[in-house]
Parts: structure tokens; sequence; C-alpha cells
């Protein structure tokens, strides 16, 4: 790389990082000073706190780092054009294209980070993020669907209940139904289940197991019975954040496994999963809109590159949160949910392109 390339590209990752190493504490602050009184009253221990903010930081990077970067590129690059450097480069030979070499290189290393970030580091803190604030910040507000739980276990059994108690491990009216050929051959009903972690069996009170026969069904009763069951008491109610919480690897293979069972959550699920990809991606993108925006040297400086800077990117974070809340709401396919603002903003990329290159 030549010593221009050098120049850009240092540029574009010190402003972003910069930029990062400014706001991150202002966030930290502004949300400390929201949960202060809730820390203190519960007493949260200090290491714990400690631990949440450097959760937050991760977590909080992750979410904004699109935008982070996309007005860390408007604001050095408008200061090159500024100075007439963009001028002085172009006009010593160096094509458009030539020029914006660096930027996708800094769009790349960018990517290559936020990849790593969001498929292994940023579900580990977004976990003990959610947990912290379950635990202090939202007492009493359910984490879990308890109410009404209707579960496919694997490709024979159902399960219902209409009353699940997670901290007791403990469910009300519980039923099991097995099916063969799509024939139900037994069923299994318990006014209360309850899960014993030392040998991992289920007690079910006033058990009662009908069998299915060609004549007449066979009814088998009693007052409490210990059995082992085909599903795990933890997995039938899943957090609602469970999908931030698991790497890419686990992420697929929950999906997958809540498919088989008929979760209603699935589209959010998916919605988190198509991010993993979609928010590293847009690095490229927002780089490429950035550098068309405030290449030119235009009537009232930087501050109008910025301005139009920040409303091409809250357009961009509206209509990310828009479509994914349709996605998790409806019928509406979540891969074009979560892709939509990139395919948008990527016409709009080529487009500011092509007429800068002009």
């Amino acid at each position: 790389m030549k010593i221009i390339d050098w120049y850009i590209l240092k540029r574009y990752l010190a402003t972003f990082v910069a930029l990062l190493l400014m706001f991150i504490p202002i966030g930290i602050i502004v949300n400390l000073s929201e949960k202060i009184d809730e820390i203190t009253e519960n007493q949260v221990p200090l290491e714990e706190v400690l631990v949440f903010y450097g959760n937050f930081t991760i977590y909080f990077a992750n979410l904004l780092f699109p935008i982070f970067l996309f007005l860390s590129i408007i604001w050095f690059t408008s200061k090159l054009a500024n100075n007439t450097e963009i001028i002085a480069i172009l006009s010593s030979g160096i094509s458009f294209w030539r020029f914006l070499r660096p930027y996708i290189v800094g769009a790349t290393l960018v990517c290559g980070v936020a990849l790593t970030f969001t498929m292994y580091l940023v579900p580990n803190a977004s976990k003990g993020f959610n947990e912290f604030k379950y635990q202090y910040f939202k007492k009493g507000k359910q984490s879990q669907e308890t109410q009404n739980v209707y579960r496919q276990v694997n490709d024979e059994e159902y399960i219902f209940a209409t009353n699940f108690q997670p901290s007791t491990r403990t469910a009300r009216n519980f039923t099991l139904e097995h099916f063969e050929n799509n024939e139900m051959k037994f069923k299994i009903s318990a006014s209360r289940l309850k899960f014993n972690p030392e040998d991992s069996t289920y007690t079910l009170s006033n058990y009662e197991k009908r069998t299915v026969k060609d004549r007449e069904d066979v009814i088998y009763r009693k007052s409490s019975i210990d059995t082992v069951l085909p599903f795990e008491f933890d997995e039938l109610t899943p957090v609602e954040y469970i999908a931030e919480t698991l790497d890419y690897g686990e992420l697929k293979e929950f999906i997958a496994t809540e498919k088989r069972r008929g979760s209603a959550n699935i589209s959010s699920y998916q919605i988190v999963a198509y991010k993993r990809w979609s928010v590293p991606v847009s690095a490229f993108i927002l780089t490429i809109i950035a550098v068309s925006v405030s290449a030119m040297k235009r009537r009232g400086g930087m501050g109008a590159n910025l301005a139009i800077g920040i409303v091409i990117a809250f357009g961009y974070i509206f209509l990310d949160k828009v479509f994914g809340t349709i996605a998790e709401k409806s019928t509406f396919s979540p891969l074009l949910a979560v892709w939509f603002s990139n395919i948008l903003f990527g016409i709009l990329a080529i487009y500011l392109l092509i007429k800068s290159k002009r």
C-alpha cells in the first residue's frame, strides 16, 4: 500500500476507535445515573456492578457500532475535503475508485472484528447483561413463557401445561401425548409435575395414563409416581433473550430444536441469527455512503455533512427496527426484514458512489 493508503486507513480506524472510546463512557454514565437508585436499593456487590458494565460495554458497542463507524468516516473524510486533500489526491491522477480502496480495506477489518464479536463474544456479554437486568432491574417480571405452554418435545410426543414455575421447576395441569403414525397411543396427565434435579426424574401427582386400544382404552391411575420423561425441564420455557446468549453454532441448533417443538418465537430467534451477519456487512455499505456524502466540499462544511449523515443513520436504524418488529409480530420473512435496510441502503450507496465519481 502507498503512503496515502496508510494515511487514510489509519485515520479510518483511529477515528472509529476514538468515537467508540468517547461515547461508551457516556453510555455507561447515562445508564448508571438511571439505575443507581436500584443498584443501591438492592445492595448489589461492587464486583457484580463492574462485571455488568463490562458486559454493557460490549453489548452497547455492538449495538451501535455501525452508526459510530458511519459518523466517524463522515467526520474525518469531511476534514480531508475541507482541507482540499481529496482534491489534491484526485488531481494527482488517482481515480475515485482507487481513492476508495483504503476505505474498503478498513471496512473489511472492521467487518472481520465485528463478526468475531457477534458470533462469539457478544453472546456471552449479552447473557451477563440480561441476567443482571432481570435480577436487579426487572424484579418480578417474567423472563420466560409460563402460561399455557405447549411444546413438541420430539417427533412423537407433545406436552402441555397451564402454568410453569421455572424457579421451583414445577408445572400445573400437565399432559403428555404420544403419537405413532399420526395416531395417539397413550396420554399421561397429572395435576402437578415437579422436576428432581438430583436424579433427573419427575414426580407426577394425581397421575393418570390412558393407553388407547382398538376396543377399549386402558386407564392406570396413581396418587404419585416418579418417572423419566423425554425432555429437559429448563429447555421447555427458554428465557426470552436466549437467542442473544448463544454463539452462532449453538443458535442454529437451538432454532432447529425450537422449530420441531412448534415454538411461537421462531421469527425472533431467526432475526437474531440473521443479524449476526447483516450488522457486520453493513460496515461496507455505510462506509461507501459516508465517503460518497462527505468526499465533496460543501457549503456549510463538516456540519452539513454530519447533518446529512445523522439523517441517513437514523433512517437506517428506523427501518431496521420497524421491519424487525413486523417480522416478529407477523408472517413477514425474518430474512427479508433483517436484510431490507442493507438492500435499500446498498442501492443508495451505489447511486451516491456513481454520483460522487462523476
